[in-house]
């Protein structure tokens, strides 16, 4: 009897027939149609197995007035998930439960506000010139406790060294959730390379393997989902905040990019680069773009009030890991762009960005760069940790958006990304984030009272 495998993958023909034998071998009973909302919120609806071929063809239907962004209000069509056997998946934290994401539709035709399709369409622009773009994205992210008390702790209540980077008490007194969340990305085909002890207190970092753009979205979806519930299932807290507090490093979300053509050559590489990077005019330019809608681009990679925090200048005897100048060189951490030779790594993103709405901001930012040829200025392979604001601004080296207002006046103006993305989606999310920041500046804060309640 051979072996029944919990890796899904679609047959050209008759997938349907071969995802129903798929899920009937692996015993599963539900299927949760997903999507995202604009946060990159993960929505669900559950759909019994028997119920797959409505699902490919008529979809599962939501109130799309109640999801977050999508701009819709009670009298309109429902917003349809149609499912994609392609992205079949089983939860191996959860027998008898697979996902399935999609396309999402409105009265038939492919919804303008949805996140995933606006990737996809971003992904064919790429694909009409024969190229793909490949993505890496590394995940940081807290295990965390909720003491009785209400306050945030993390997990492992002897992790408190001062710097606690590799430390090995990290991986080994945490080996419940890390097994558990390695077994499971790796029962679906996610190919874990290295798991570390992060910069902060309770910080984790597990790398999976690159993949084509959607699919790279695709599978850090997969990731968030199946880090909180493993957590919760050992009595943890995964947080993707991206500052837990002051003293603390934040949790990026690095996004590698390298474009490939048709037979899955790396169109950034060239062995011949004066700089000794590796990279090919291609990527010159495409780095050009990325820098050139920079400010915009933050909005985006950088999505909510607390991301600011992560994004703050740091020493060289304490950095913060954040870049915050708009500058690239060779294997430069304390940039907005990384040369790890003939590919980039865009480091300004952190994981609470929605990873379809920040990989489709990316393609558009570096497809213009190419198409105007856009020259990238001379790298800087220095650490800007060790100078001073004066001295990087004298270098013409601009900073990245101090607050999200500042990001969101910049994507408001910034014509390409908003063509790009959709001027519809791009006002919901500009609307979505401006409220966001509204109601913190209506919040009254700790810091306040302690410092001002008998200041004046």
């Amino acid at each position: 009897m051979s072996e029944v495998s919990s890796i899904w993958v679609c047959p050209p023909h008759n997938a349907l027939q071969a995802a129903r034998e798929f899920l009937a071998a692996n015993g599963v009973n539900y299927l949760l149609a997903q999507f995202v909302d604009l946060h990159g919120g993960i929505k669900s609806k559950s759909v019994p197995v028997e119920c797959l071929q409505d699902l490919t063809t008529d979809g599962a239907g939501f109130a799309g007035g109640a999801i977050l962004g999508f701009d819709m209000s009670p009298q309109d069509p429902e917003y349809m998930l149609v499912a994609d056997l392609q992205t079949l998946t089983l939860l191996p934290w959860l027998p008898g439960y697979a996902s399935v994401r999609g396309v999402g539709t409105v009265s038939g035709e492919a919804y303008e506000m949805d996140p995933r399709n606006v990737l996809a369409a971003q992904t064919e622009r790429l694909a009409k010139r024969g190229w793909r773009l490949m993505t890496g994205l590394e995940p940081e992210f807290y295990l965390l406790r909720r003491d009785e008390d209400g306050s945030i702790k993390p997990f492992d209540s002897t992790d408190d060294m001062r710097q606690p980077t590799y430390d090995y008490r990290g991986i080994t007194r945490n080996t419940a959730f890390l097994e558990g969340m390695h077994k499971s990305l790796k029962a679906v085909g996610l190919e874990v390379y290295q798991i570390d002890h992060e910069d902060a207190n309770g910080q984790f970092e597990m790398n999976f393997k690159y993949d084509e753009a959607m699919q790279s979205a695709d599978n850090i979806t997969f990731f968030k989902m199946a880090a909180r519930e493993i957590a919760n299932n050992v009595g943890a807290i995964a947080s993707f905040l991206p500052k837990l507090n002051a003293n603390t490093t934040g949790n990026g979300m690095h996004v590698h990019c390298s474009l490939v053509d048709e037979q899955g050559t790396n169109l950034f590489n060239d062995d011949s680069d004066g700089n000794g990077m590796g990279l090919s005019k291609l990527a010159y330019h495409f780095i050009a773009g990325v820098m050139q809608h920079a400010h915009g681009l933050c909005a985006l990679l950088c999505p909510s009030v607390n991301s600011y925090k992560r994004l703050m200048i740091g020493t060289a005897e304490r950095p913060s890991w954040a870049p915050v100048f708009i500058a690239y060189g060779d294997n430069n951490r304390s940039a907005m762009v990384r040369i790890p030779y003939g590919r980039l790594e865009v480091r300004i993103g952190d994981s609470a960005m929605n990873p379809y709405l920040a990989t489709a901001a990316i393609i558009a930012a570096g497809l213009d760069g190419i198409d105007r040829e856009l020259q990238a200025p001379e790298p800087h392979s220095l650490n800007f940790y060790d100078m001073t604001l004066a001295q990087i601004t004298e270098m013409g080296v601009e900073r990245l958006p101090e607050t999200l207002k500042d990001a969101l006046d910049a994507l408001a103006s910034d014509q390409v990304l908003k063509d790009a993305l959709g001027e519809r989606l791009i006002g919901s999310f500009i609307k979505l984030k401006r409220d966001e920041w509204h109601e913190y500046h209506r919040t009254v804060s700790e810091w306040e009272t302690e410092r001002y309640l008998t200041f004046y």
